[in-house]
């Protein structure tokens, strides 16, 4: 009996010691979960103020560009100035110029006529005949397919002393000319209006250089040899080719076809006005 007893108050002891543990460690967890979940609320409202705060500058930036737009459309951007006769003259003279100084070099460096199909000197074509028959004679076929590289290559010596007498034209465009070259729909109305007024002269100044051209690169023995091999068959025409002549038409020819191709992308694109008053006159 005494034993039950002791056993009884032992297991009351006990269960009295665990007592305030069990609560201290309950308190404890609770404490715990409390703090997590403040942590928690903090964080989720620190999140929803940055979000907030991206969303307010999004706004924001929004709504400057919208207004930057929305002025940008108000105010129309300033007129360009009135076209002159005064600037319409220094502009067609300034492209010009450009293009002859290019095309002259272009048509002087080694093949600038002759590999080039838009201006490559061909066989004088009343000579054509002649070419084909003597191309069959021992001994002359190397000579009539020389000939025609000499041709071109008459024209590429002769071609930087045609530069002077380019800009030298330059001087007859009048200021009102002017203004008609640079708003004419053509893209090579200045070419055109300096070949008219100034073929004529360019081809009798050019002629003498053409002509001891052809002397220096050979192509005038060639001629003379191969037509008087030719003129001696019987019941052929004789072949009368005034070599200079036709030569330096072809070149003069080649020439304005290659300062054509540079007043067009002087009109074109915008890249070839390498200059102040080309941007005026032709970007506008």
């Amino acid at each position: 009996m005494f034993t039950r007893i002791a056993s009884g108050l032992l297991v009351a002891g006990l269960l009295a010691l665990a007592a305030p543990a069990a609560h201290a460690q309950t308190t404890k967890k609770s404490s715990a979960a409390k703090s997590a979940a403040a942590k928690k609320a903090a964080a989720n409202r620190a999140t929803a103020a940055k979000a907030a705060a991206a969303k307010a500058t999004a706004a924001k930036a929004a709504a400057a560009k919208a207004a930057a737009a929305s002025a940008a459309v108000a105010t129309p951007a300033p007129a360009a100035a009135p076209l002159t006769e005064s600037m319409a003259s220094a502009g067609i003279k300034d492209a010009l110029n450009k293009g002859i100084i290019k095309a002259v070099q272009f048509a002087s460096e080694p093949d600038g006529f002759n590999l080039n199909d838009e201006i490559h000197i061909p066989f004088p074509e009343d000579a054509l005949l002649m070419k084909t028959t003597l191309s069959r004679f021992p001994g002359m076929n190397t000579l009539v397919e020389s000939f025609e590289t000499q041709l071109n290559r008459a024209a590429e010596a002769a071609a930087p002393k045609a530069k002077e007498i380019f800009l030298n034209a330059l001087t007859i465009i009048s200021i009102s000319d002017a203004l008609t070259l640079v708003t004419s729909s053509s893209t090579d109305a200045a070419t055109q209006f300096l070949r008219k007024s100034t073929e004529a002269q360019l081809i009798a100044a050019f002629k003498p250089d053409i002509s001891a051209a052809i002397d220096q690169v050979g192509a005038g023995n060639a001629y003379k040899k191969m037509t008087s091999q030719y003129n001696r068959i019987p019941l052929m025409t004789p072949v009368q080719t005034d070599l200079s002549a036709y030569t330096t038409q072809k070149a003069v020819d080649g020439l304005f076809i290659l300062l054509a191709n540079e007043e067009v992308k002087i009109r074109k694109n915008p890249a070839a006005r390498t200059s102040d008053i080309l941007k005026q006159v032709f970007g506008r």
